[in-house]
């Protein structure tokens, strides 16, 4: 009997990432008969039932491919599965990219290793060109847009934010941070830094810092992004396989808004209230999709060594792993800046 594939989970993938093809009428009783493909490349099968396969992405052009499984020489008809398109290699992020809301250009940082100084440690890629942007930072972390559209970069090495300019220049705004990583604006346009040794500051307009709350440490970073109801949301991996989002609300109080996450890094909200988020869910890895309350997750691209994620205004999602980006046009739109 022909398979046939009932469903892929999740829609969207990356080169190396692990996705499961439901399935029926699939005989697996002789392994080396069955056969994945995805985009004409022939998969990797890391496991298979008659209804169930899982498979990883193999090397293959980005957009929607076609998947399909055979056995015996019975060819399922094709299903299809959204690849990310790679837009640029030999970078290092360790946190979320960004999108500048004046031209849409992506920011990445190339980090390196913690005190290493690399010629340029930041680029914008716009249309598909990669172009070098600044070498004025050690070890940047976070990039984030204020709401009159100034760019910002944190250097966890140094615990300073800085101001990047027009001219390409970084100019320290902020001081005394700890170790500086995430950076987020909330409604009113105040800086929020975290600081991994536990520590979430508000910088005023001036640069000013004070101590708001305080967390326990993370391993990696604090990641931050502020929610549609005010809150502060907060990503801060452990030795833990099960760890949680972390949610401040206006007066400073936390508590916990989702957990069963492994390493959870970077995240970023939808116009719906839905949080994304770099993380491994149920031993699955990739971009996890937390509801606006908190009480379902699903893997909604499945990928390796994710760090972060970022919403163009046209619905583009850009991912970033821990040595390249990749682009998904998920048509889901990001929240708007203050």
């Amino acid at each position: 009997m022909t398979p046939r594939i009932l469903n892929i989970d999740p829609p969207y993938g990356i080169v190396g990432g692990e996705i499961m093809i439901d399935c029926e009428s699939f005989d697996t009783s002789d392994p080396s008969d069955c056969e994945v493909a995805i985009g004409g490349s022939i998969a990797q099968v890391v496991a298979l039932s008659p209804r169930r396969v899982l498979a990883t992405i193999p090397e293959t052009r980005a957009g929607r491919v076609e998947v399909e499984i055979s056995s015996k020489g019975d060819v399922s008809e094709p299903a299809f599965l959204n690849v990310a398109k790679k837009l640029a290699g030999d970078l290092h992020p360790v946190a979320n990219p960004a999108f500048d809301p004046d031209d849409g250009a992506l920011f990445v940082t190339r980090s390196g290793s913690r005190g290493e100084e690399l010629p340029v440690t930041l680029f914008r890629i716009d249309s598909g060109d990669v172009s070098e942007y600044s070498g004025d930072i050690v070890n940047p972390t976070s990039i984030a847009f204020g709401p009159d559209g100034q760019m910002f970069v944190s250097s966890r090495l140094e615990g300073v934010v800085y101001r990047v300019t027009p001219f390409k220049e970084a100019v320290a705004f902020a001081r005394n941070l700890g170790v500086a990583t995430g950076i987020a604006f909330d409604r009113d346009g105040v800086m929020h830094v975290g600081d991994r040794t536990g520590t979430i500051f508000k910088v005023n307009g001036i640069g000013e810092e004070r101590a708001w709350t305080q967390l326990e440490p993370s391993v990696a970073a604090f990641h931050l992004a502020f929610g549609p109801d005010d809150s502060l949301y907060l990503t801060g991996p452990t030795v833990t396989s099960f760890d949680s989002i972390w949610r401040i609300n206006p007066d400073g109080d936390v508590d916990m808004f989702f957990k069963g996450l492994g390493r959870p890094q970077g995240l970023a909200f939808d116009r719906d209230g839905n949080l994304y988020v770099a993380a491994a869910l149920r031993g699955r890895r990739g971009i996890v999709r937390v509801s606006a309350d908190g009480s379902d997750a699903r893997l909604m691209v499945a990928g390796v060594n994710l760090v972060g994620l970022a919403f163009s205004a046209s619905g583009e999602m850009a991912v970033v792993s821990i040595d390249s980006v990749y682009s998904l046009p998920t048509q889901i739109r990001g929240t708007l800046l203050p």
